[in-house]
C-alpha cells in the first residue's frame, strides 16, 4: 500500500511540474495534477475490463472441444 500511495503522490507531483511548466500558472498545474489521475484511474478500470474479457473470450475459445 506504501507503494501505491507514494506512486500516486509521484504521479500528481509530476503532472503538476509538467502544466506548470508548459502554462506557467499554479491554478491550472493545480487543477492538471487533480484532475489528470482521477480521468486516469477511470481510463484504467475500463482497459482492465476490455482485457479481462478479451482474455475470457480467448480462453473459452481454446476450451472449445475441435469439431
Amino acid at each position: 500500500m506504501k507503494k501505491t500511495f507514494s506512486f500516486g503522490v509521484l504521479h500528481m507531483a509530476v503532472a503538476f511540474t509538467v502544466a506548470y511548466l508548459m502554462t506557467g500558472s499554479l491554478l491550472v498545474g493545480g487543477a492538471i495534477a487533480l484532475v489528470e489521475p482521477a480521468i486516469n484511474t477511470i481510463a484504467y478500470f475500463f482497459h482492465e475490463k476490455f482485457w479481462e474479457s478479451k482474455n475470457a473470450s480467448e480462453t473459452a475459445a481454446t476450451l472449445q472441444p475441435s469439431a
